[in-house]
């Protein structure tokens, strides 16, 4: 049994830079891969001394997209381990690093903003079959890099089937583009305006109690625990892969930090390994 990884996406979203990361921790990675050789890429992995960790980077402009939706499909259906991982970023996002490096747009258009647009639609059906999005419109190199360290490290670990992600953030930077589902804690006294506790976060002891002691909290986090009782056992019985949970504050350095923590202790005791991981607390 192999583990497959297809890396697929808009062009200027980062597939060369997600190549480079599964190369790094150890995949063997085959680069701008034509459809119609996935299959025979998968039948060198199963012989024996093949790769059992293959990442696939497809669905460039100029392939045949439908050609492409039946590589993956037939991948699938080979009793492999499969995930499709589609790069995504904003239309001004990719006109602006296509214009920045000079590069001429693999899909042929009228300017850089048609031919976004154009290579958009050609790849929305690959896109709804992905088990992650992951948009790169505020990532850079490191932080991409970072991502797709965190959802695919250790993936052919024995663990629960659902990769769960817990992000704090902070609703002035701006909301997290691959969240599937959005807890906001600006209901709760922020320590941002107590003095005090202003220069620490809520990885510190002093916020994180003040956060945690207060009643409207304890009552967020047990209505929380009730509902992914519920939510987290239904998506691995409907085989979802991937989910990201995102828990936002004003800032996101205090309450959102401090309930993030909360919620992946909650959801460690029902039998999950969240990756937690805050975005804003730096900031």
């Amino acid at each position: 049994m192999s583990e497959f990884v297809v890396v697929a996406g808009l062009s200027g979203a980062g597939r060369s830079t997600a190549a480079a990361t599964f190369e790094d921790a150890g995949w063997f990675v085959v680069d701008n891969l034509p459809p119609e050789l996935a299959g025979r890429v998968a039948e060198l992995a199963a012989r024996p001394g093949g790769s059992h960790r293959v990442a696939l980077v497809m669905g460039r402009a100029g392939s045949d997209i439908g050609g492409l939706v039946e590589a993956i499909e037939d991948l699938r259906r080979s009793g492999n381990t499969v995930r499709l991982l589609f790069l995504d970023a904003a239309d001004d996002v990719l006109v602006r690093r296509y214009e920045g490096t000079r590069r001429r747009h693999p899909v042929i258009g009228e300017g850089v903003e048609s031919a976004v647009a154009s290579e958009r639609s050609l790849l929305a059906p690959v896109k709804r079959l992905a088990d992650v999005v992951v948009d790169t419109t505020e990532l850079n190199v490191h932080q991409l890099r970072d991502r797709i360290l965190t959802l695919f490290a250790d993936s052919s670990a024995e663990h629960s089937p659902l990769r769960l992600g817990i992000v704090s953030f902070g609703y002035s930077h701006g909301l997290p583009r691959d969240a599937d589902i959005v807890l906001d804690c600006r209901f709760l006294p922020n320590p941002h305006w107590v003095p005090d506790l202003r220069p620490y976060t809520g990885l510190d002891a002093p916020v994180r109690d003040y956060v945690l002691e207060q009643s409207a909290a304890k009552e967020f986090l047990t209505r929380l625990e009730s509902l992914f009782d519920l939510l987290l056992p239904a998506y691995v019985d409907e085989g979802k892969a991937y989910l990201t949970v995102a828990v936002g504050c004003t800032g996101g350095r205090h309450r959102s930090v401090a309930l993030a923590e909360a919620l992946a202790e909650t959801v460690r005791e029902q039998g999950f390994q969240p990756v937690v991981t805050h975005r804003d607390v730096a900031k």
